[in-house]
């Protein structure tokens, strides 16, 4: 009897908790639907990756074909070249974007004055929110051989006009510098927020011992930003397969293909270009499954080797 009447007061209770927070549900359901649709319902065309999809035939495919277009695209010296540029892109993304924001975050805290420290950060915000298409737009206006403020630079120094955005041996360099420039306030914040969150007393303790800030630094601030930071990279590492696909696309020209051609440049070919729909959702699958599998093994080796991990 008593557990029968327990029960019916926990149904009461949640009836009345969900009479009174209706309106947070019904705001939560707008990203429940969201991901439901745009994230979670996509996976299940992942099937084609296994099927032959025929123009005009159904969506997910007209009959199996197993791991034939993995063992295609394996075997296709072009995908290897795209996989090699996005490798590289994104080791250089995490060697330096990264720890760019780290450098950013605590210069920006040794800041003494709080006017002037909010303004760097608000100032720092502002790239972040420029369409890639405007800075790539900006980026070849700077950089034309012709017209281009660069270019002209190097002329008054007797330095011929270099086109840049053409040049393969220039687009990694200008690829992660642009990343630098538009990105680095926006992923310091999280660096900002890990320094704020430091206890004070500590400071206190090393500034009565003799220690002067840029020990503080070494011996306080980056250690307890340590768990911050690992979690950062190991998000990272999860998006190695993936750059940025529309500043890459916009980079892109047939001269510099050999160094700008990446799997998601690769995918869109396979895929809108050449309608080779399976052959497409089979590197992309594959490109998802090596970004999870990294993203467990980095969770595993941060967790034994600093103790800090996502799970």
């Amino acid at each position: 009897m008593g557990t029968i009447k327990q029960k019916g007061m926990r149904r009461t209770g949640l009836g009345v908790y969900l009479r009174k927070n209706y309106y947070y549900y019904i705001l939560l359901l707008l990203p429940i639907v969201y991901f439901a649709v745009f994230r979670y319902g996509p996976i299940i065309g992942n099937v084609l990756a296994f099927r032959r999809y025929v123009p005009g035939g159904s969506i997910y495919g007209e009959k199996w074909v197993g791991l034939k277009y993995f063992k295609l695209f394996l075997h296709d010296p072009n995908f290897w070249t795209a996989f090699k540029n996005t490798w590289l892109l994104s080791f250089y993304h995490l060697l330096i974007t990264v720890p760019v924001a780290i450098l950013f975050a605590l210069l920006v805290n040794e800041i003494k004055s709080a006017k002037l420290r909010n303004a760097v950060q608000t100032i720092s915000y502002f790239p972040n929110f420029i369409s890639i298409v405007v800075v790539i737009g900006m980026m070849k206006e700077l950089l034309s051989p012709t017209y281009g403020l660069v270019n002209k630079a190097l002329g008054m120094i007797g330095i011929h006009s270099i086109f840049f955005m053409n040049e393969p041996g220039w687009f990694r360099t200008l690829y992660i510098s642009s990343e630098v420039w538009q990105y680095t306030g926006w992923n310091s914040i999280i660096f900002f927020a890990a320094i704020t969150a430091i206890d004070p007393q500590l400071y206190e303790a090393a500034e009565m011992d003799g220690a002067g800030r840029l020990k503080q630094i070494i011996h306080i601030t980056i250690p307890q930003m340590m768990p911050t930071i690992s979690i950062v990279y190991i998000l990272s590492l999860g998006q190695l397969m993936n750059v940025a696909f529309e500043k890459v696309l916009l980079m892109y020209t047939p001269s510099n293909s050999q160094v700008s051609d990446v799997v998601e440049t690769f995918v869109y070919r396979m895929g809108l270009e050449s309608s080779n729909y399976s052959f497409a959702t089979a590197v992309g699958l594959f490109s998802g499954i090596l970004g999870l599998a990294i993203v467990v093994m980095a969770n595993y080796l941060s967790k034994k080797v600093t103790r800090h991990s996502l799970y």
